[in-house]
């Protein structure tokens, strides 16, 4: 076996089949992704059977590939990682079952990683992670405000109680025509355009951290629809602009309230969401306003969306607290960090 901690991670909690090795729980020394995103366009959103067959066809070539950038035998491994959760059931199954199979036949520890916190873990590819910190995570399924008091140790202090951001944009995507996964076009849309239709900020003037953004949909889809009955044209890059704006301007004002109420040194931006322009931009500047002394850490585009890597750097730090699964390990879909 290697001196090195090697780390072989997979991912298969949505429409992306990934398979990485990381070194050390910072270096990538290989992360393939096999996206499906042409497959699921036609839908306007993943079908679930439709991601576990294309798992199935990739996940075997995507493990060969990734040990052969690589440059490393399963002799060279020092453990397996793999989602468990949450995602889809019959997604996550794809993922586990390989895990396991290899783990038992490299004779291998096997260490089962929460989706959530490889998006989070994913920052630590940028710069070590100090603690106590915050973290905004931000994706097609969830938006939660996360404290990290030690490696390892997640609790929720607010959480989305309808729509996450991030399946709020595919759904106004739908209804501006713009392809699935809508949330870089939007984003391109809003920066061509003005915040002129003064969409609702759900929860703006209560002191909760929870997120709401059902309602800022459909006040988005209402305008549209009216517009079009009464034969109007509405400029579709004012549109996409009102809405992010909507949003950023939830997601920071619920962020600026926790930290005031947790002072940390670091505040993580992670998810799917976190590619967006637009609101990195609006956290930098409200962070350098009100919190100069804490530094914005988001990941690079490449790792901000469902990736194997970032599956390996959170599954280091499991590694460390000896946090080991056995066969019976299976899918949760549903798991989750510990509420406060």
């Amino acid at each position: 076996m290697s001196q090195r901690e090697l780390i072989l991670a997979f991912e298969s909690s949505c429409d992306e089949t990934s398979v990485a090795v990381v070194q050390d729980g910072t270096q990538i020394l290989s992360n393939i992704i096999a996206t499906q995103i042409h497959s699921h366009q036609r839908f306007g959103g993943v079908v679930p059977e439709v991601a576990s067959r294309h798992h199935v066809e990739q996940i075997t070539e995507c493990t060969d590939l990734a040990l052969q950038e690589a440059g490393v035998t399963y002799a060279d491994l020092t453990a397996v990682a793999v989602t468990y959760g949450p995602g889809l059931v019959g997604s996550l199954l794809i993922g586990v079952t390989a895990a396991k199979t290899l783990a038992f036949a490299h004779g291998l520890p096997l260490i089962p990683v929460n989706h959530m916190a490889g998006h989070i873990y994913a920052a630590r590819f940028v710069a070590p992670l100090t603690y106590p910190l915050l973290a905004l995570v931000v994706s097609g399924g969830h938006t939660e405000l996360v404290v990290m008091r030690a490696a390892g140790e997640y609790e929720i202090i607010g959480d989305t109680r309808d729509d996450a951001a991030g399946e709020a944009y595919d759904k106004i995507g739908r209804v501006l025509g713009v392809p699935y996964p809508a949330g870089k076009t939007v984003d391109e849309m809003a920066h061509a355009g003005h915040d002129t239709f003064d969409f609702p900020r759900a929860m703006h003037d209560s002191d909760d951290l929870d997120f709401s953004f059902s309602g800022l949909k459909s006040a988005f889809i209402n305008t549209v629809h009216h517009a079009d009955q009464i034969g109007e044209t509405l400029d579709r890059n004012d549109l996409a602009a009102s809405f992010q704006a909507a949003v950023i301007d939830q997601l920071v004002g619920k962020t600026l309230i926790a930290l005031r109420q947790h002072p940390v040194a670091q505040l993580v931006l992670a998810g799917g969401v976190a590619a967006n322009r637009g609101l990195k931009a609006a956290l930098e500047a409200a962070l350098a306003r009100e919190f100069p002394e804490t530094t914005l850490l988001v990941p690079p585009v490449r790792l901000t969306g469902d990736n194997a890597a970032m599956i390996g750097a959170a599954a280091h730090i499991e590694l460390a607290h000896q946090h080991f699964a056995d066969a019976t390990l299976n899918a949760v879909p549903g798991l989750n960090f510990q509420h406060a």
